[in-house]
């Protein structure tokens, strides 16, 4: 890279390999930016992510036409490497979190012998109501992860980003951990390049009938 080059370092890769990486640049004389992005397939193709960044202030003008093209809009967290991937590690936790807990909620509601396109009408409109839940319910009530927007094996990756930052900071996760397990067993069961909310075949029951 050229002396003035300025590295954008935009996966999400968690924040050991992020001081890594920031090390690197640091050897090299590289001016760098930690920047992961907030979305999905679909918002990437429209060039609506969420940029999450953090680096040098005097490098805001530089990589604002990057992440414009990419983003519907960026926030900086701090000077500091590593502050945009702890905030997206924040994030993916959080998502990844919601998705099991729908998963096991809509096979609770199987079980009970309630329908879970049922139970997602009955939240509709209450401020028990997420958005994303009405999104990936839905694919989960009809037991079809074929439109892909966040394959399971990435959520995968995230989740075990997730309790390895945490460690680290001698945090202990009991609600992660078990996530990340449950999106081990659907990606060995063949589920990893199938949509995140394949998850739902980790669980049990998921798609059986009441007996």
């Amino acid at each position: 890279m050229d002396d003035d080059a300025v590295w954008l370092q935009m996966s999400t890769v968690g924040v050991a390999a992020t001081e890594r990486l920031a090390g690197l640049a640091r050897e090299r004389g590289v001016a760098y930016v930690d920047a992961p992005v907030v979305g999905t397939r679909q918002p990437a193709e429209a060039g609506e992510l969420l940029v999450v960044a953090s680096g040098p202030e005097d490098l805001r003008d530089r990589a604002a036409p990057v992440f414009d093209a990419v983003g519907r809009a960026t926030r900086w967290v701090g000077e500091g490497p590593g502050a945009g991937t702890r905030l997206k590690l924040v994030f993916n936790g959080w998502l990844v979190s919601v998705i099991e807990s729908l998963s096991e909620t809509l096979a609770f509601s199987r079980a009970m012998g309630i329908p879970p396109q049922t139970f997602l009408e009955a939240i509709d409109g209450t401020p028990m109501n997420v958005p994303y839940a009405q999104l990936k319910g839905g694919a989960m009530a009809r037991m079809d992860f074929s439109e892909v927007a966040f394959p399971l094996r990435l959520a995968h990756k995230d989740a075990r980003l997730v309790l390895e930052a945490a460690e680290a900071d001698g945090l202990d996760l009991p609600l992660m951990r078990t996530t990340e397990a449950q999106f081990g067993l659907a990606e060995a069961a063949g589920h990893g390049d199938e949509d995140i909310a394949a998850v739902h075949y980790a669980v049990k029951s998921a798609g059986a009938p009441r007996a």
